[in-house]
């Protein structure tokens, strides 16, 4: 059995995999709280993350005894970019600030003037959700903390620490820190020395198939484990949900329609995509690299409207029907959060362009759907800007039930979907691969296999015109909110 662990912002999942890849028993914590003391601040207690897989990991001892004492290895996946302070006797010196956090977009110019050719170096432009603006953060604000700082890890990895003893962390999920140097994956003491740390403070880097250390003797036995399994690199959740649906090959990719709305897609080498803030950064495999795009607010953009009509989501999309449609006139941009890729801009935000008494509430949820589709579509273009061929997407995520959000992306993005069969199991469920490899020392390849795929969405081409119209009146209106 092999048991992948995925630390959300939201809270814990765990599941646990037999050698057949089959789901044979699941478990989640209870939703974690992120405090938000001012506008635009994010942030979690280590503890809380601890306590959520404790409790995650005891209801599964307590529902599936003999499948947990079978565990031979155990994979991490985590929500990424958190800033985890510790101290000499690594305690954490405050509260984590969050991948979601905007407050250091000054820390951000401060980097690329310290920097002045870091693209190169570490695949992007800083934006305030990465690692390193925050620690410029704190040097500047809460330089007694700074001044304290003897570990610095993401979320998923302080679980590490806790379940193993060991400062660990892998490619997939420290490049995005931005101090990581894509070309030889490996610490930049460049990068380190901008934000006043060096290697002494950071984790053994490590790749997300290796294994990076056992569990704990007293917590193999707290859940009846006889002999305490390996423990592998793991990934970003991003990069787990790739292992999860085999994406580990150039050009293949998958579209995420979650609360977020996510593009990522596989490379054999690191791709900048210089101004635009699109991700490149490290595979959770070897020699492998990704790109990716988030647009801060998804399916999320569909609950906020149907919230303010006092609507169910899927009462209003089945409304809608499945059939393919022509582009609305209506114009809606999904910044509610800002706006991560390709823009980087926390300022902007949505809006709808074009209302009029003829726009009903189905009409309003269709142009919310196709904006959201093109705000996808304007980091897809970054891509291909980049020299990277998106030749196939899966769709996943909670939107991709609806064949109509599909249909609109599909032809937005003029490129066929393909829908897989158990997309529902994510990121755990890539963690538990990557605990697999790591554990028989297989070809990754042979254990991260594409799903079955349940069903296809192709662009509705009769209406492909009327989207890239519409589109073109979309960017002009993205700019000026």
């Amino acid at each position: 059995m092999y048991l992948g662990i995925d630390l959300g912002t939201s809270g814990v999942k765990a599941v646990i995999i037999d050698e057949a890849q089959r789901l044979v028993a699941e478990a989640s914590s209870r939703p974690l709280v992120v405090t938000r003391e001012r506008a635009g601040w994010s942030e979690q207690h280590p503890d809380l993350w601890w306590d959520a897989v404790c409790e995650t990991l005891d209801a599964l001892q307590a529902a599936h005894p003999a499948k947990l004492s079978a565990i031979k290895g155990i994979g991490l996946s985590g929500q990424m970019y958190g800033a985890t302070v510790l101290d000499v006797h690594d305690e954490p010196l405050r509260t984590a600030i969050l991948w979601n956090d905007t407050r250091s977009g000054a820390e951000c110019e401060e980097l690329e003037r310290a920097v002045p050719d870091l693209v190169t170096l570490v695949g992007r432009r800083p934006s305030p959700g990465v690692t390193a603006s925050k620690l410029l953060w704190l040097r500047r604000h809460e330089p007694e903390t700074f001044a304290k700082i003897r570990s610095v890890l993401l979320p998923k990895d302080y679980v590490r620490l806790r379940l193993s003893g060991e400062k660990v962390s892998d490619l997939a999920d420290s490049s995005g820190t931005m101090w990581v140097d894509l070309n030889t994956r490996t610490w930049s003491d460049r990068m380190l020395e901008a934000t006043g740390l060096d290697q002494t403070q950071m984790p053994r880097l490590c790749e997300g198939t290796e294994v990076t250390g056992r569990l704990r003797p007293e917590l193999a036995r707290r859940w009846g484990m006889t002999v305490p399994p390996i423990i592998a690199g793991g990934g970003g959740d991003n990069a787990c949900g790739a292992c999860g649906t085999g994406v580990i090959e150039e050009g293949e990719g998958t579209v995420s329609l979650g609360t977020s709305g996510v593009l990522f897609v596989a490379n054999s080498s690191p791709r900048p995509a210089g101004a635009a803030a699109i991700e490149t950064l490290c595979h959770a495999v070897p020699e492998r690299w990704h790109q990716m795009s988030v647009v801060l607010s998804a399916t999320s953009c569909l609950t906020w409207l149907c919230q303010r009509l006092k609507r169910s989501p899927d009462e209003l999309v089945l409304s809608l029907g499945v059939a393919p449609r022509p582009a609305t006139d209506l114009i809606f941009v999904p910044f509610l959060d800002g706006c991560w890729s390709p823009r980087n801009d926390a300022k902007i935000r949505g809006g709808f362009l074009g209302l009029a008494h003829q726009h009903d509430d189905e009409a309003m949820a269709q142009a919310v759907m196709q904006g959201v589709a093109f705000a996808i579509l304007e980091c897809a273009e970054a891509f291909r800007a980049s020299g990277t061929d998106l030749r196939r997407l899966m769709a996943i995520g909670g939107g991709s039930r609806s064949k109509l959000w599909l249909s609109i992306l599909a032809t937005s993005l003029g490129i066929e979907l393909e829908v897989p069969d158990a997309s529902a199991l994510g990121a755990a469920f890539g963690a538990a691969r990557l605990a697999m490899v790591a554990a028989t020392a297989a070809e990754p390849a042979t254990v991260l296999r594409r799903p079955e795929i349940g069903d296809v969405v192709l662009p509705a081409t009769a209406f492909a015109d009327s989207y890239a119209e519409r589109f073109q009146t979309w960017k002009a209106f993205a700019e000026v909110c």
